[in-house]
């Protein structure tokens, strides 16, 4: 009695918490974008560290000439993430973001949905975490100058978690594009403890620098960093490359890195790394569980090889879940039908009635926190 009782609670309440892309962002304001990083990063360590506990894959990609559309699964078992996601470097001729992406959240028991959000912002808040935490166990203890090649919408989040989680002071701006990096040094004017100044070129960018960051757009095997730029000790982040065919890194510089990777059966199609299939590599679970090293000796040249993974994405909807039912916020929307009989699903649609009262109560049965 009481099961059946609590069954059809949950049918009258049962609700998909939607966050759309104006609920994203106002959730990420009252947190404050640094320390919503900084907890995302949190997430992300949490679930790297139950790594053996997560059905993994490659996402699933459908290629053409003008980008990527991917969707990305992943699931522990309790709950299944999964992530839309686009990548079209010439959107901006379109006034449309590179990258487009939402998301959602369900338990696996039932299969309801728990979460339906926009993860634009999100994937760069987690993109950025991500990195900084590989950073933290791979660079050099004191770094605090980053070079930053490629100044476009993952910029800010990037100089925002590693001046947050590494202690990163001084940060060299390139972009082909000047406008993009006034953009970048506006934006983070008012950062305290963040000097952010413009560079001339690659080389003059990583001048002094103990930390590098590549992040640009275009789809191609490109050659942003040469092997004569990299001096010993120098941690690489390379972001940009993520998706066959699309590199910043001369070859010859992965024969002299120890190499960090998410997730190694889709890194060696996508990232870095596709170009010496056989690389040795860590994976990051590895490194931040201490199975593995970052950095052994201070001349190192260690290299995170990011091209984002299902995992990332499964924390940033479990932050903006867990976020947005400590703030409330967000709104409840009848994504799935719920007809009162299951098997009628034909009566339910042809039933003449007013339209019921929505109960933001329950959003799961099982799993609502």
């Amino acid at each position: 009695m009481k099961q059946m009782m609590k069954t059809r609670e949950f049918k009258e309440n049962a609700m998909t918490r939607f966050l759309d892309a104006s609920a994203v962002a106002a959730l990420v304001r009252g947190v404050g974008v640094s320390q919503a990083i900084v907890q995302m990063a949190d997430f992300v360590r949490q679930d790297f560290l139950r790594w053996p506990a997560f059905e993994k894959s490659a996402r699933l990609a459908s290629h053409s000439p003008v980008g990527v559309i991917e969707l990305m699964p992943v699931s522990d078992g309790v709950q299944f993430a999964f992530k839309y996601v686009n990548g079209h470097p010439r959107n901006a001729v379109y006034a449309l973001p590179t990258v487009m992406a939402c998301g959602m959240l369900a338990e696996v028991q039932t299969g309801f949905p728990l979460l339906l959000a926009d993860l634009t912002l999100a994937t760069a808040l987690r993109t950025a975490a991500t990195s900084a935490l590989a950073a933290r166990a791979m660079a050099r203890p004191g770094a605090r100058a980053m070079a930053l090649i490629g100044n476009g919408a993952q910029a800010e989040f990037q100089s925002l978690a590693f001046h947050a989680m590494l202690g990163v002071s001084t940060i060299r701006a390139f972009d082909i594009d000047p406008v993009a990096t006034r953009r970048l040094i506006r934006n983070l004017a008012d950062v305290p403890g963040l000097a952010i100044t413009p560079a001339g070129s690659v080389r003059d960018a990583l001048d002094g620098a103990d930390i590098v960051t590549t992040v640009t757009a275009d789809k191609t095997r490109a050659t942003i960093l040469s092997p004569d730029m990299i001096r010993p000790g120098v941690h690489l982040n390379a972001v940009g490359g993520d998706c066959p065919g699309k590199t910043e890194l001369h070859a010859d510089i992965l024969h002299r890195a120890r190499i960090v990777v998410e997730y190694a059966p889709q890194s060696r199609i996508e990232g870095e790394v596709q170009q010496w299939p056989e690389a040795p590599v860590s994976e990051l679970w590895e490194v931040l569980s201490g199975t593995a090293p970052g950095r052994v000796a201070p001349e190192d040249v260690t290299l995170f090889d990011s091209v984002g993974f299902a995992l990332e994405d499964y924390s940033a909807l479990r932050w903006l879940h867990a976020t947005a039912l400590a703030r409330h916020a967000g709104q409840f929307i009848e994504l799935v039908a719920m007809p009162p009989e299951p098997r009628d699903l034909y009566g339910w649609m042809l039933r003449e009635t007013e339209e019921p009262i929505k109960k933001p109560g329950l959003v799961s049965g099982l799993y609502a926190s």
